[in-house]
């Protein structure tokens, strides 16, 4: 299946982004409704795919999932924590600290704005610590709520890419979306056999990148386009559930 062209996210398809609204009204919106979501990426590799794709993901999801329901998206976090992949190209990672410090100060200047209920919607399994500063954050700011939101790895949407091949990883078919293709790239038409995970972790960035080769980590590199709407399509839905509703 040749590369298509990433399809673009309508911008005015009621969808509400910082980026396109000024401050006096990001003032009188959260004076109504405090909820806001904060996308998080990581530029790195992934195969064939998209360098961008865990913050294209990580954007899209959000943006797709709050339409209609006038709450804002702030611009993605498109940096994240990969020191595995630095032999790679392209790659870039954050120290931990500087993520965390990154996070928090946004969720700072979230607060500062109004809001109280924020989603952080994390597209890169690397960035999973930065979870714990937060948690250590929201006792510096009582009366805040932020859920941390593992877009792919969330019950609904792992249940449902298990069910159509649980052969499925790191720029595996499981990241090949429409969206995240590159133009004129060609997938190789083969399964990967799966990573030893456990073994992977315990090289160094050169070692690790010798023994994972093009950069999946097991499964086929693409499916069908209908499989992956699906898949797309349970996930927004799961991610609206956790933005919108279930506020303690």
């Amino acid at each position: 299946m040749p590369g298509k062209t990433p399809t673009p996210i309508d911008q005015k398809a009621d969808v509400m982004r910082i980026s396109e609204m000024n401050w006096m009204q990001v003032a009188e919106h959260a004076k109504h409704d405090d909820r806001a979501v904060l996308p998080v990426g990581s530029t790195e590799q992934h195969a064939y795919l998209s360098l961008c794709v865990d913050a294209v993901l990580a954007e899209r999801v959000s943006l797709d999932a709050v339409k209609g329901r006038n709450i804002p998206v702030f611009p993605t976090i498109n940096y994240g924590l990969t020191p595995s992949f630095v032999d790679y190209p392209g790659t870039v990672t954050l120290k931990l600290s500087t993520l965390c410090a990154v996070v928090t100060d946004v969720l700072d200047g979230m607060v500062r704005s109004g809001f109280r209920r924020i989603t952080v919607v994390n597209g890169h399994g690397g960035n999973s610590p930065a979870h714990g500063v937060v948690l250590e954050w929201l006792d510096r700011n009582r009366g805040v709520q932020v859920k941390w939101h593992n877009w792919w790895s969330a019950p609904k949407t792992m249940a449902h890419v298990q069910r159509i091949d649980p052969v499925a990883s790191h720029a595996s078919w499981m990241e090949n979306f429409p969206w995240t293709r590159l133009d004129g790239i060609a997938m190789p038409q083969v399964q990967k056999p799966m990573l030893e995970l456990q073994r992977f972790q315990q090289l160094d960035p050169g070692a690790k990148k010798a023994l994972l080769g093009d950069g999946n980590y097991g499964g086929f590199y693409q499916r069908p386009d209908e499989e992956m709407l699906a898949i797309w399509q349970t996930a927004v839905e799961e991610t609206r559930d956790v933005i919108c509703d279930g506020w303690a």
